[in-house]
């Protein structure tokens, strides 16, 4: 499955979803860590299993949910287990250590 960017409009209801992990991926299209992060998390999400969900949210399209969450430095990674934040990473890191968030 792969990464989908979603908006604040949304995301009460993607990270709410009964039974499932969704890793929330605070970014801005201008940071260079950011890029950096993307094709590790589209290969990642390919081998997910199906209760679990990568999506990307953008900050300076969505300052509300970036507020809600105190994200101060981007990327920050934010898994979300029926709604409650339960980890966060900030900064990029290695695939296998993003991996054991789910």
């Amino acid at each position: 499955m792969a990464v989908k960017h979603i908006n604040q409009d949304i995301f009460e209801e993607t990270v709410n979803q009964p039974g499932k992990k969704v890793l929330v991926d605070f970014f801005a299209t201008w940071c260079n860590p950011c890029k950096m992060l993307a094709p590790m998390l589209e290969e990642l999400s390919e081998n997910l299993p199906e209760n679990c969900e990568i999506v990307k949210i953008d900050i300076d399209e969505n300052q509300d949910a970036a507020r809600k969450f105190h994200v101060m430095s981007i990327p920050t990674l934010i898994l979300f287990e029926e709604g409650k934040a339960t980890q966060r990473m900030v900064g990029v890191h290695p695939a296998d250590e993003i991996a054991r968030l789910f």
